[in-house]
């Protein structure tokens, strides 16, 4: 018989077509009654295959008594009690690297429509408006101090594209890199003040809860711009509407939110504001290879081999 695995959200489909033809696959996604088919179907679940917002809760790893394996289609482990987990003995994988390109494209993007006020502009035609005048003048990208907070693969990757630009790049990381040329700086409130542009990359954790707080929002300031494409409890959610709202900040570029898939309404008639529904990673290309990466691991669980991407 084949292993018997629980699907918490949608993966692309031909993903999904080699779940089902390696596994027999229980969907949690769209199911009429979630708790019902967790309770009935999780004795015999070996592996659950989540996203990387969605995660898992411990209230279903624990009606799974044979769980093996969480496989995470995203690099994110902050939606999974990794401490629990290990305590059960189950391993944790992720899907780290294959979505670094993508994530700091749309991280390079999001600065260029911020900054250039892309999203106006667009809404501006669209309206008709144009005969009437033009817009105001918006802010340069190329030769701007940008600050990245968190200096990781993805850090890394928006660093080096943003180097394209002639931008002067510092970063705030857990501990100075010895193998960058960029400028090392302590804290993120002193990062967002010695930047135009700061963009979160940091990865996630108790730790970094709130960590672009009011101090640092004020310290980035009226003509700052923040881009975040980590995710969003990094950043105090409601000091950064107010401080869009009252001119405290010059703008943000949002890929991610404290409560997705819902983003503050307050945002919506702001202009100083680009919005995404966390596309970071959502291309084909990417989609795909995470996905492989996702049926890579759970293979090698079921045959008693390493698991490539291992967390714990």
């Amino acid at each position: 018989m084949k292993p018997e695995i629980l699907l918490v959200e949608s993966m692309m489909p031909d993903i999904e077509a080699a779940l089902d033809a390696g596994y027999t696959v229980h969907r949690l996604a769209g199911a009429p009654d979630r708790d019902r088919l967790v309770a009935e179907v999780g004795p015999r679940v070996r592996a659950v295959v989540t996203g990387g917002g969605t995660g898992v809760s411990n209230a279903i790893m624990d009606a799974c008594p044979n769980l093996g394996i969480v496989a995470i289609n995203g690099v994110g482990t902050d939606a999974v009690d990794l401490k629990h987990a290990a305590g059960r003995g189950v391993r944790v994988t992720n899907t780290p690297d294959v979505l670094t390109d993508d994530v700091a494209d749309l991280a390079i993007g999001l600065m260029i429509a911020g900054s250039r006020r892309m999203m106006v502009g667009d809404r501006f035609v669209r309206a008709g408006r144009w005969p009437g005048g033009g817009l105001p003048l918006a802010r340069k990208v190329t030769g701007k101090r940008l600050g990245i907070l968190g200096l990781g693969r993805i850090g890394m990757a928006i660093a080096q594209r943003a180097a394209g630009f002639g931008m002067d790049i510092a970063y705030t990381n857990r501990k100075p890199r010895a193998d960058v040329p960029y400028r090392f700086v302590a804290s993120p409130v002193d990062l967002a003040r010695e930047s135009d542009i700061l963009i979160v990359a940091a990865s996630t954790g108790p730790d970094a809860r709130n960590m672009v707080n009011r101090a640092v929002i004020e310290a980035l300031g009226p003509d700052g711009l923040l881009v975040n494409v980590a995710r969003g409890a990094v950043v105090d959610e409601p000091e950064l509407v107010a401080a869009l709202a009252d001119g405290r900040l010059g703008g943000a570029a949002l890929d991610v939110f404290a409560n997705e898939p819902h983003a503050p309404e307050a945002l919506f008639g702001l202009d100083n504001v680009v919005l995404q529904p966390h596309q970071a990673s959502a291309t084909v290309e990417t989609r795909m290879a995470m996905g492989n990466l996702v049926l890579t691991n759970l293979s090698a669980f079921f045959a008693g081999q390493p698991l490539p991407t291992a967390v714990v």
